[in-house]
């Protein structure tokens, strides 16, 4: 755990934000995220979008953002389409065919690159480039794994297994849909979505950040593309990351910050101090005993966390959710 005697919004020049789950659920805002962003902005800080959904092109994802209340415009959005195209035009030569497994968004960040987008595998592609569509046919997967096949250089824009399923399960995200020409080719893709480098460094490059936060609500994605990135992350719980999940993290998986949203980036973050075998945050302290953790104090249930988080994350072996449950169970979040 970090702490910050200023606000996030003042103490890093650029958040890089994900967006469903922390801006938007589906089509829905997040309750205080649109204010919270504005004040951010006023404050000074920059704000970039940074999504895996390779399917929107980055005017989509904008007019998605100001339907719900951020005003923003396409050169806010980094998306890991735009990183897989980057990736293919340092490694192609201008104006190589690319056989495109995927969408519109897709298509338009291989354009911008130089690279032409094709849909067959007939003309044998140096590259294949997949990412999400809703609507992806057999036939765009069995093209790709022709040209893969034959030795195209295979590129995914994101290895998410899910995508959310609004309010039934999770549905089959791309990488998922990866597996399909993987399993048929044995060819292992190059994925350049978070937690992948290639999305982190595109953020970097398109936004000039010096001190980059990363701000999201999945471990395996937003945190540890951040770790994998060398950037400070602040976790917010609007998404599909629980407080016991957060508490178990491993290593690569633990974030710089809490908070319950995007109310987070406008206070400062207390320190957590550790002392006599105890972490204490504010009025809050946490301690091991034996196989069990305590926690004791009171005021701002999120010090609690924080200063919980603290003891768990003293090793590298995450604790077992048992012996945090009673803890955990004390704190009114």
């Amino acid at each position: 755990m970090k702490g910050s005697d200023r606000p996030l919004s003042e103490a890093y020049d650029v958040a890089l934000l994900d967006l469903d789950g922390v801006v938007y659920v589906g089509r829905r805002p997040v309750p205080a995220a649109a204010d919270s962003l504005a004040k951010a902005r006023a404050a000074g800080q920059r704000l970039a979008f940074v999504t895996n959904n390779a399917s929107r092109t980055p005017s989509a994802v904008a007019a998605l953002l100001t339907e719900v209340g951020v005003p923003a415009d396409p050169v806010d959005v980094v998306t890991s389409a735009q990183a897989a195209a980057r990736l293919l035009a340092e490694r192609l030569p201008a104006g190589s065919e690319v056989l495109v497994v995927g969408g519109m968004g897709l298509r338009h960040a291989l354009y911008q690159q130089g690279l032409r987008p094709v849909s067959t595998a007939a003309g044998r592609p140096p590259a294949v480039a997949q990412g999400y569509h809703p609507e992806l046919s057999y036939g765009a997967l069995s093209e790709g794994a022709q040209a893969v096949g034959m030795g195209a250089l295979f590129v995914g824009s994101n290895g998410d297994l899910t995508i959310p399923g609004g309010d039934g399960p999770p549905h089959p995200g791309n990488g998922s849909l990866l597996r399909v020409i993987s399993s048929a080719t044995g060819v292992e893709p190059i994925v350049t979505g978070k937690p992948e480098r290639p999305l982190h460094q595109e953020s970097i490059l398109r936004t000039g950040a010096q001190r980059p936060l990363v701000v999201g609500d999945r471990l395996d994605t937003d945190i540890e593309g951040a770790r994998n990135g060398g950037a400070d992350s602040l976790l917010v719980f609007t998404g599909v990351t629980d407080h016991m999940q957060a508490l178990t993290a491993p290593p690569n998986r633990r974030p710089s910050y809490l908070a319950p949203d995007l109310t987070g980036l406008l206070v400062p973050h207390p320190e957590v101090v550790r002392a006599d075998g105890g972490h204490t945050c504010r009025g809050w302290t946490a301690r091991r005993e034996g196989d069990r953790f305590a926690l004791t104090g009171s005021g701002d249930a999120y010090d609690g966390l924080r200063a919980l988080a603290s003891a768990a994350w003293e090793t590298e072996e995450p604790p077992p959710r048992e012996a945090l449950a009673g803890a955990l169970e004390s704190l009114p979040l």
